[in-house]
């Protein structure tokens, strides 16, 4: 029996998952809950936010789930949150825009009563953050390219937007190309967007602008097969790809002969990260405080090798 099924008890069960048990027992029902996301068009978002769902439906199947996507716009965002305010929800489940200037609203969402979880990005401000563990993510798809380059090459870290799991992974990434003398990063600041089409974009420019690249790590999968679509139209296949998901797109290229160039991807755990946040919203309109404001999920790599058994996004769970 767990918080998920009843909400009648007193603690949350999982390793990745602390509750305080200092608060007395108590058992107010879910009734409302507002979800806001970067963009519905993204199947990690739309995972992530339709697990969240059924498992606060799962808790009580009279609440009502309010999904939407602030497409990247903060002030969209802002008033996404204004408006589960005035809804009176009982808690908002954020994929936060940035992680600093979201904090008014979150702290007006406070003033309000409703705890806040930030899922994916981690949010200023926020009564917990249950993201991937995106240094750790960053650090195992670089050191793969590490480790085939043999400690020596020319490579590119392809940016993107400076939300905090991008600068996670570009700082883990960083973490081991520094300890190699021998890779040179020819460029680690572009922003390919987080998308197929903005990882194109950039892609097309490095592919001008250096004769010679050994790889090249990109924060996410839109960019990393955006970058591979510019290789093939400009005949480069000199360099491999690396990059961060672990998405149902990447699984495929992965499996695919024309997309060799791409070669791994640090997972991202899209059943884990909403569940956890979920229970952590479950606890907090009952009284229970996560011991750590920060709930990192662990990453592992996914490879031409391995991928045959990689459980991906959509692989099914008994909640």
């Amino acid at each position: 029996m767990n918080l998920i099924n009843r909400l009648t008890v007193c603690a949350v069960a999982g390793a990745m998952l602390a509750l305080s048990s200092a608060a007395p027992c108590a058992a107010k029902e879910v009734k409302s809950v507002g979800i806001s996301v970067g963009s519905l068009g993204n199947p990690g978002f739309v995972i992530m936010s339709n697990t969240a769902a059924r498992l606060i439906h799962k808790a009580n199947p009279r609440a009502q789930v309010t999904t939407v996507s602030y497409d990247y716009d903060l002030g969209k965002q802002f008033n996404q949150i204004d408006n589960f305010i005035a809804a009176g929800v009982d808690f908002i489940l954020l994929n936060p825009g940035d992680p600093k200037a979201v904090a008014p609203a979150i702290k007006k969402a406070h003033a309000a009563g409703i705890p806040v979880i930030a899922f994916d990005t981690a949010a200023q401000g926020a009564d917990a953050n249950v993201t991937t563990d995106n240094v750790m993510a960053g650090r195992i798809s670089c050191q793969y390219i590490a480790d085939k380059l043999k400690g020596k090459g020319n490579v590119i870290i392809e940016n993107g937007p400076q939300v905090s799991s991008v600068i996670d992974r570009v700082t883990g990434c960083k973490q081991v190309f520094g300890r190699y003398p021998g890779i040179k990063v020819l460029s680690d600041n572009l922003d390919g967007k987080g998308s197929r089409e903005g990882g194109m974009a950039v892609a097309q420019g490095y592919l001008t602008r250096f004769p010679k690249i050994d790889a090249i790590f990109t924060i996410n999968d839109p960019q990393a097969i955006g970058t591979a679509l510019a290789a093939r139209q400009m005949n480069r296949s000199d360099f491999f790809i690396t990059s961060v998901d672990g998405s149902p797109d990447i699984e495929a290229a992965l499996k695919d002969p024309g997309f060799s160039m791409i070669e791994a991807s640090a997972s991202q755990d899209f059943y884990s990260i909403p569940k956890v946040a979920v229970e952590v919203g479950l606890g907090l309109i009952n009284g229970k405080k996560p011991e750590k404001p920060l709930i990192l999920v662990p990453s592992s790599l996914v490879t031409r090798a391995n991928v045959g058994a990689y459980k991906g996004w959509n692989a099914k769970h008994d909640d």
